[in-house]
C-alpha cells in the first residue's frame, strides 16, 4: 500500500518539476533570485525536517501521513484556484513543508515493516512507486504549463488525496519487524540514548552524510541548471522538453530499477553509490556538450537515470543498518537537514555564477563537486 501510495501521490507532483521554470518565466525572475528564493526555502525546511524525524519516533507514522497529505491537498487545490502569483508560491511552501514533516515517517515505515534481508529491494519498490508516478507528470506539466497551469495545481491535490485515502483505510499494521538474528547492533533500540551520542559513537555516518549531500547538490541541478539552460536555449518551448526530459527519467528508473536491483545485489553499497556518482556527472558532460541539440538531451537522461538508481538503492539500507531502529525517523530529518543546508548554499553559488560567468562555469562547479564526492566515497 505504501508503494501505491508513492504511485498516486507522484502521479500528482507534476508543479515542483516545474518551479524554476514558473519563477523565471511567469514571474520573472532571474537565477539568481530563484537561487535565494529556494535557498530561503530550504532554510525554512530545516526545523520542519528536524521535527518531523521526532514526531516520526513518538507518534504513529500513518496518522503523520493522513494529516500532513490532508493539508497539502488543500494546499494544492487553493493554488489552482486562485490567480497565479506570490501567494500561489507561498501555497506550494506550506504545502512542501506538511510533505516534508511526513517524509521522515514515511522512509522508516519501508524500514519498520521489513527484515534486513529484504530492506534493499523493499527501498527499491518504494522508489520505483515514486517514479511510476512521475512516468507522465512532467510530460503533462509541460502540455499545461503555458495556458493551463493551474490545472496542474488542481491534479496534483486531487491525486495526493487519493493516495492518503489509500493510506488511512489499506496500511493497518505498522508494527516494526523484529529481525533478531539477522540485525546489526546499531539496529537494536536505545531509546534513550540522544542521536547526537548514536552519530558520534558511529562517525563514518557523519562522513556518509556529508559525501550524500555533496552528491545531492549537484545532482539537484536536474532540475535548476537544466531547465535554465533549455529556457535560454529554446524559449518557451523548453517547458516541454524538460518535462519529456523529466518524464524519459521516470520511465528508464520503472524499466531499469528491477534489473539494476536484481543484477547488482551482490555489489556493496558503496560501490553503488560510487557508480551512481560517475553515471550522473557522465549524463551531465553529454548534457552540456551537446546544448542544443534535442535527441542528445534523452541520451544523457538515460545516463544520469542510471547513476540515481545505482545511488537511491544503496543510501536508505546503508543507513537503515547503521542505525538504531529508535532513531529512523530522526535520522531521515537530520539527513535532509545537511542535505538542505549543502544544496542551499551550493545553488546561490551556481546561480551567481550562471548569471555573472555564464553556464560553462556554473557547470564546471557541479562537475567539480561530484568529483570531490565520487573521491571521498572511493577512500
Amino acid at each position: 500500500m505504501l508503494f501505491f501510495g508513492r504511485i498516486v501521490t507522484n502521479l500528482g507532483s507534476m508543479v515542483w518539476p516545474m518551479l524554476t521554470m514558473i519563477l523565471n518565466q511567469k514571474l520573472g525572475m532571474d537565477a539568481s533570485g530563484i537561487a535565494v528564493m529556494m535557498t530561503a526555502f530550504m532554510v525554512l525546511m530545516l526545523p520542519v525536517s528536524i521535527a518531523g524525524g521526532k514526531i516520526a519516533d513518538r507518534r504513529n507514522k500513518k496518522r503523520i501521513i493522513i494529516v500532513c497529505d490532508s493539508v497539502s491537498v488543500a494546499c494544492y487545490v487553493a493554488c489552482g484556484l486562485i490567480p497565479l502569483g506570490y501567494v500561489t508560491i507561498g501555497l506550494m511552501v506550506a504545502a512542501s513543508i506538511c510533505q516534508t514533516m511526513e517524509y521522515p515517517a514515511y522512509n522508516a515505515l519501508f524500514a519498520d515493516l521489513t527484515t534486513t534481508a529484504d530492506r534493499e529491494r523493499a527501498y527499491s519498490l518504494g522508489y520505483l512507486g515514486a517514479n511510476l508516478g512521475l512516468v507522465l507528470s512532467p510530460t503533462i506539466a509541460g502540455l499545461l504549463f503555458k495556458d493551463f497551469l493551474w490545472l496542474s495545481f488542481i491534479i496534483s491535490g486531487t491525486a495526493i488525496g487519493l493516495s492518503t485515502l489509500l493510506i488511512g483505510f489499506f496500511v493497518k499494521d505498522i508494527t516494526p519487524e523484529r529481525d533478531e538474528t539477522e540485525a546489526s547492533i546499531y539496529q537494536q533500540k536505545r531509546e534513550s540514548v540522544g542521536l547526537w551520542r548514536i552519530l558520534r559513537e558511529n562517525r563514518i555516518i557523519i562522513v556518509f552524510l556529508v559525501v550524500m549531500s555533496l552528491y545531492y547538490a549537484a545532482y539537484g541541478q536536474y532540475n535548476y541548471l537544466m531547465p535554465l539552460d533549455l529556457g535560454r536555449v529554446h524559449g518557451e518551448s523548453g517547458a516541454l522538453i524538460f518535462g519529456t526530459v523529466s518524464s524519459l527519467n521516470c520511465i528508464a528508473v520503472v524499466l531499469f530499477t528491477p534489473l539494476i536491483t536484481r543484477i547488482f545485489r551482490r555489489m556493496t553499497e558503496i560501490r553503488k553509490i560510487l557508480t551512481g556518482m560517475l553515471l550522473v556527472l557522465s549524463g551531465y558532460v553529454v548534457f552540456l556538450l551537446l546544448l542544443g541539440f534535442v535527441p542528445a538531451y534523452y541520451g544523457a537522461m538515460l545516463m544520469f537515470t542510471w547513476g540515481e538508481i545505482f545511488a537511491t538503492i544503496a543510501e536508505g539500507p546503508y543507513i537503515s543498518c547503521r542505525i538504531p531502529a529508535s532513531h529512523r525517523g530522526r535520522i531521515n530529518g537530520v539527513t535532509t537537514v545537511i542535505g538542505t543546508t549543502v544544496t542551499g548554499i551550493f545553488d546561490i553559488a551556481v546561480g551567481k555564477l550562471y548569471d555573472n560567468v555564464g553556464s560553462v562555469a556554473a557547470w564546471g562547479i557541479v562537475f567539480g563537486v561530484l568529483v570531490v564526492a565520487a573521491i571521498l566515497t572511493a577512500f
